[in-house]
């Protein structure tokens, strides 16, 4: 893949109807591993539709997870996969996208966090698994007081909907003035 331009610049992809993308930054045609690799890269995109210029970059990004699901280990499990599909056109379907949303920013900043306390050890997958072996009860508690905050946090606005105090006045949520 071409070298990129100064971070923080959109960089613009054009998907043609023969499914090919074209870099403009490069004047080349990249792959789904080179999209991908911009994703990891921390690179700034978006993919537009050469015909109707309509925005395509989520449509794309689900591609890639759909590959990577596909292929090696999968991040989702099935029963992940259907919850979530139960979600969709539910009333707490914003709700759970913002819930999802902070929890995985705040464990990318976990993560960053820990990077950060052990310069110099680049962690491939096979040295995770290891170091969470090793670390395994610490890791536990870790996590376990992670979800515990995330659990106690849903369970309050829970609350605060059943009391009317998130939407006061409105209908069927909780008590009404």
């Amino acid at each position: 893949m071409p070298p990129s331009a100064a971070p923080g610049t959109l960089r613009v992809l054009k998907k043609y109807p023969n499914r090919r993308l074209y870099d403009t930054r490069t004047s080349t045609y990249v792959t789904l591993s080179d999209v991908k690799a911009m994703v990891l890269a921390g690179e700034s995109f978006e993919v537009h539709d050469t015909k109707t210029g309509e925005d395509l970059t989520r449509a794309i990004l689900l591609q890639i997870i759909l590959e990577e699901e596909t292929a090696g280990v999968p991040l989702f499990s099935t029963n992940m996969l259907e919850q979530i599909i139960r979600f969709y056109g539910q009333a707490m379907q914003g709700v759970l996208k913002d819930y999802l949303a902070q929890n995985l920013q705040t464990f990318t900043e976990m993560q960053a966090r820990f990077a950060e306390q052990t310069p110099g050890m680049a962690f491939s997958p096979e040295l995770w698994q290891q170091f969470m072996q090793g670390q395994a009860p610490a890791m536990q508690g870790l996590m376990g007081s992670y979800l515990e905050q995330s659990k106690s946090l849903f369970v309050k606005m829970q609350e605060q909907m059943a009391s009317g105090a998130l939407f006061p006045g409105m209908p069927g949520f909780g008590k009404t003035k």
